[in-house]
């Protein structure tokens, strides 16, 4: 597997760390943590025209037609740079299930307002029971002559207090797998939408849909066949969540070693202790194996291969090493590091949203045992 990025990779990666390091600064971060809305509109558009929306759809829709291992690298840097935006909401848990399982009437319509920046969607999967299987599914979908009535709770929606368009994922069948993914308008009548208090400030809300009706034509990936849907789309989104997340531990890396270079102590930089030497080792080391495991599961993502076994050694290891390699970065920075007046703070509260997010380490463990023959 070839870890180099291309010219193209190249040119992109460094354009997108030219601009958030201009549009996006921390200061920018904490105001997007206090404004409702947790991102900003005017920014939003900013990498519509820059073509960052559309950047894997076909050019018929507005797109530029590259691929997932290219969405990824930019994907590192809106980590790198803790970009407040419904990107991944927006294009990943969006866009792609719609470019995947999507009609053609239903691609010209949505894909194209994704691209331009006009359009924000979000998927509304996980309920208050909690589970990732078609089972954990509970909100109900009722066939009413040529339109379906949608009840139910959904929790932690991405975004969903500034979304157009939500994915729904709702029950049409007692079978268990008879789950059908549903798009709706946001703004319809019964959606109600209540934000969540989060850790990292991160916009998540509980949806509850009351007598929600949609028509038939908003089926997305045909009745009863949801899951398929919801299942390739969530292995997108860890993928994309765990590239985020070589973007963040490489800025945490950097700080640090910047750190213990520049802090002095008995007349020298802490950097030269035996002990913070190992330390930074072991960031290094965790570093190393998230990109290699994060790339792993784009490149699968991009060649269409099957994605459940990368996807799931990924996000699997990030889980594992994640509170580690962030105890390190802290016990180094000392007492300044855990201030909210230092920057290490952003990183570390949206690594553990990722860390906890869409199924703990064991879940995703059972996916990888499950791939080897095993379950």
């Amino acid at each position: 597997m070839n870890l180099s990025l291309s010219e193209e990779q190249e040119i992109l990666k460094q354009s997108a760390r030219d601009f958030l390091e201009e549009k996006c600064p921390k200061s920018f971060v904490k105001q997007m943590e206090q404004d409702e809305k947790g991102y900003s509109p005017e920014l939003w558009q900013e990498m519509a025209d820059l073509g960052w929306m559309g950047l894997v759809f076909p050019e018929q829709y507005g797109g530029s037609e590259m691929s997932f291992l290219d969405l990824s690298v930019l994907l590192e840097e809106m980590g790198r740079a803790c970009l407040p935006a419904p990107f991944v909401s927006t294009v990943v848990l969006g866009g792609l299930p719609i470019m995947d399982a999507g009609s053609e009437e239903q691609k010209g319509k949505y894909l194209p307002e994704i691209a331009s920046g006009k359009a924000i969607f979000s998927m509304a999967l996980i309920e208050p029971e909690l589970g990732y299987e078609p089972t954990a599914v509970k909100a109900r979908a009722k066939a009413e002559g040529d339109s379906f009535v949608i009840n139910g709770t959904k929790l932690f929606v991405p975004y969903a207090s500034v979304a157009d368009y939500l994915l729904v994922a709702a029950r049409t069948s007692d079978a268990a797998d008879g789950v059908t993914v549903f798009i709706v308008d946001a703004k319809s009548a019964g959606v109600k939408v209540s934000p969540l208090s989060t850790m990292a400030h991160e916009k998540l809300s509980e949806v509850v849909f009351e007598n929600v009706k949609v028509s038939k034509g908003s089926v997305l990936g045909g009745l009863n066949q949801g899951w398929p849907v919801v299942q390739k789309a969530w292995e997108k989104n860890d993928a994309a969540g765990c590239c985020e997340m070589v973007g963040n531990f490489q800025w945490v890396m950097e700080d640090t070693i910047s750190y213990v270079l520049d802090r002095k102590q008995f007349g020298k930089p802490i950097g030269s202790f035996q002990i913070l030497q190992h330390y930074c080792a072991d960031m290094s080391t965790y570093l190393e194996g998230t990109k290699l495991a994060a790339h792993q599961a784009a490149w699968a993502v991009s060649e269409g291969v099957s994605t459940a076994k990368p996807v799931a050694v990924a996000k699997a290891w990030v889980n594992q090493v994640t509170a580690t390699f962030f105890n390190l970065a802290h016990q180094m920075h000392g007492a300044m590091g855990v201030t909210v007046e230092h920057d290490l703070h952003y990183y570390t509260t949206r690594a553990k949203t990722v860390e906890r997010g869409y199924g703990e380490g064991n879940y995703y463990r059972e996916v990888v045992a499950k791939g080897m023959g095993l379950g």
